[in-house]
């Protein structure tokens, strides 16, 4: 079975520990929810994940994409495909929220690799007005700002996709709007979220 074993995890910042002892085990292609009080390690155990932060101890086995292995202190996205939603939008202010997602896609000789542009205006469409598409982000609102940055992760093909804290700044409409797109990609195109 393909999965992410988390074993004993820890990691502090000088005598602040976030992380102690943390064990998890993810099933590929289901969704999971990370619930916890902020400040309690959410973002930085995403971060360990993601190869952006090293864990003080413990280990992480990936048995999940296009390789496997076990990775303790070196970058999982060297066999894995990491898509990521941030705390932070991340966007480049003068792209459009069609150049913010394109700008992600791998190309792979002359063929992008993943979701057609077709398919990616049609998904793009249920969540931002059309005509907001082709402008610049900066001169979008906070919730199109959010909703563009969620779409760039959905839309980019990967073995797994963390998203932290992705429904902050959305009203409830947007909110049931997205679970439902994040609901059907996974569907679509298998993804571990």
């Amino acid at each position: 079975m393909e999965q992410i074993i988390i074993k004993n995890l820890s990691k502090s910042y000088g005598t602040l520990t976030v992380l102690k002892n943390v064990d998890l085990t993810l099933d590929r292609y289901k969704t999971y929810c990370l619930m916890s009080p902020s400040g309690t390690g959410k973002t930085t155990l995403f971060r360990i994940l993601m190869g952006l932060e090293k864990a003080d101890e413990g280990d992480i086995i990936w048995n999940v994409g296009s390789g496997a292995g076990t990775e303790t202190d070196t970058d999982a996205s060297r066999f894995l495909r990491i898509s990521a939603v941030f705390q932070e939008d991340r966007l480049c202010p003068s792209f459009s929220p069609l150049e913010n997602v394109m700008m992600v896609q791998k190309k792979h000789t002359s063929e992008i690799s993943g979701i057609s542009r077709d398919e990616i205006l049609t998904a793009m469409c249920r969540l931002l007005p059309e005509e907001c598409l082709n402008r610049p982000v900066s001169t979008l609102s906070g919730g199109m700002k959010r909703r563009t940055a969620i779409l760039r992760a959905l839309l980019t093909r990967s073995d797994l996709l963390l998203m932290d804290e992705p429904f902050s700044a959305l009203d409830p409409i947007s909110r049931t709007q997205l679970q439902d797109l994040i609901k059907q990609l996974h569907n679509e195109y298998k993804m571990t979220t």
